[in-house]
């Protein structure tokens, strides 16, 4: 399980006990979060590195092959590790993070431009950190609960748990260089083929950061795809509607493959 941003393990805490009634569970920290390392270039913060670092996991548990479950950024990388090894790919579950040949489109739209206003912010030096930890973080609480439809779906101690993760020595900027090297293997890759791991994609339908319109047309790039709209639900989907997200990736890990 792969986490986004601003977040680290913890957004899967809904996820974890269930699954791991049946299954060998892991949620990690991807690099530069909470306390996984953090590399001080900025180049160790491209696409080809967080996939091989989800190799090395898988290999190095022993395993050959995986679930791979990833939201946000995790979906991101899920996504290009299912194109770079599918082989190590049992079945795929994406939560709001569309197919990046979709997410590229979008971002040529005046439309989801504007929603992504933070991903140009955050290619400044410096002031993003700077002002993201204002006010003891105030930042983290306001993207999180700001997002939510449901605003009881943080609590008091899930907002400081996210909050600690945000505050470890160089966490911040690690994990804003994902966004600052944003275009180095995640969306200027030439060509996606039709990706032959099945597919389940899971999307709230109230995100604010990214357009429900950019889940359109996915079957076009993935051969066995299914995909669950869920209504008045944020971009913190697994959060939001544990219950429901739970449900679908039940169904679907016990469906077989087209």
């Amino acid at each position: 399980m792969l986490h986004g941003f601003p977040e680290f393990w913890y957004s899967w805490r809904h996820q974890i006990p269930e699954f791991a009634l049946h299954y060998k569970v892991v949620a990690v920290d991807l690099r530069g979060y909470n306390d996984s390392d953090k590399p001080k270039d900025k180049s160790a913060y491209v696409m080809a590195e967080f996939v091989q670092d989800v190799k090395g996991i898988i290999q190095g548990l022993g395993y050959e092959s995986c679930v791979l479950v990833g939201h946000d950024w995790g979906g991101a990388i899920a996504w290009n590790f299912g194109y770079d090894y599918p082989e190590m790919v049992d079945k795929l579950i994406v939560m709001n993070l569309p197919h990046p040949a979709k997410f590229a489109e979008g971002l040529r739209t005046p439309q989801q431009l504007l929603k992504s206003w933070y991903i140009l912010f955050f290619q400044l030096p410096v002031l993003p950190e700077l002002l993201i930890k204002l006010s003891k973080y105030r930042a983290i609480a306001a993207a999180l609960q700001g997002m939510a439809v449901d605003k009881s779906t943080f609590t008091a101690a899930d907002i400081a748990a996210y909050k600690d993760a945000a505050a470890k020595p160089g966490a911040l900027t690690a994990t804003i260089n994902y966004y600052r090297n944003l275009a180095r293997g995640f969306l200027d890759r030439p060509n996606w083929d039709v990706l032959q791991v099945p597919t389940l994609m899971i999307w709230g339908e109230n995100d604010a950061a990214l357009g429900k319109e950019l889940s359109y047309g996915t079957a076009d790039y993935v051969r066995d795809f299914q995909i669950q709209y869920i209504p008045n639900c944020s971009h913190w989907v697994q959060q939001e509607q544990p219950q429901l997200v739970n449900r679908y990736m039940r169904d679907f890990l016990a469906s077989k493959a087209v």
